[in-house]
């Protein structure tokens, strides 16, 4: 009786919630650059067109809309071919979810669902070219990949457990973009996650978090001082687009 409550509870708190504006409808511009993928002579460098990005990641309650809309991606009605058994497993019930995590970004969703996300609102899920482009900036530089302390800051983070109940977004610092949480929240999808160039083990369980991935292959690139880029394309490397993971949200660009 006390579950019923607690969930009734809640299904009222996070219907209430639900008529706020999404924090995702925030977006900045980021200003075209160049980027250049991991094993890539500097000939091969790609050119990045301006674009404009979510302040945030998509957190649970921006989620909840969604899947008021579209049912199909209900946790009870999704099609095993979009996501696997981890999807939404956080929530309570296809609607309702712990207040505490209203405002944290959205995990345990496919890259499916994330992309079907990202076209309700009229964007998409950003190219690994555009995100990494918006991942070298820190809170003054647009492109910090050489400095020491910024990467440190970085690695510590990609080294370390995500925790059970993740903070909410706007958490973390924000870069020179204007952007929030690139770094130390969640690892997010990208469009084109399956085309990193590193090696990883697809893991039938989903069940990936940060301490499964290493970057020994950065031994073999030009640039080996970014340490937790190459834990990146490990991560990227390593998922399936139907996979739900604890600690994978994302956010859109248009």
């Amino acid at each position: 009786m006390k579950r019923v409550l607690t969930i009734l509870l809640l299904g009222s708190f996070v219907s209430a919630f639900g008529q706020a504006k999404p924090l995702s409808k925030n977006m900045v511009p980021i200003k075209g650059g160049v980027y250049l993928p991991l094993y890539s002579l500097d000939s091969q460098k790609v050119a990045v067109k301006g674009f404009s990005m979510d302040i945030y990641p998509v957190t649970n309650a921006d989620f909840l809309l969604f899947v008021k809309k579209y049912p199909e991606w209900k946790r009870s009605k999704v099609k095993p071919l979009f996501a696997d058994s981890n999807y939404l497993h956080h929530w309570f019930t296809d609607s309702t979810f712990d207040k505490q995590v209203a405002n944290s970004p959205v995990v345990n969703v496919s890259w499916f669902a994330a992309k079907k996300y990202c076209e309700w609102q009229g964007k998409r899920l950003p190219t690994i070219a555009e995100w990494e482009l918006v991942a070298k900036a820190s809170k003054t530089k647009a492109n910090a990949s050489k400095d020491p302390a910024f990467n440190q800051w970085v690695l510590n983070w990609v080294s370390k457990p995500s925790s059970l109940v993740l903070p909410n977004v706007g958490s973390t610092f924000k870069n020179y973009y204007g952007v929030y949480d690139i770094h130390g929240l969640v690892w997010e999808w990208t469009y084109d996650f399956n085309s990193a160039l590193t090696t990883g083990e697809s893991r039938g369980d989903g069940s990936l978090d940060n301490t499964f991935f290493c970057g020994g292959g950065s031994f073999a690139s030009k640039d080996i001082n970014n340490y937790a880029s190459f834990m990146r394309f490990a991560m990227r490397s390593s998922v399936k687009a139907k996979y739900g993971v604890p600690n994978l949200g994302f956010r859109c660009v248009k």
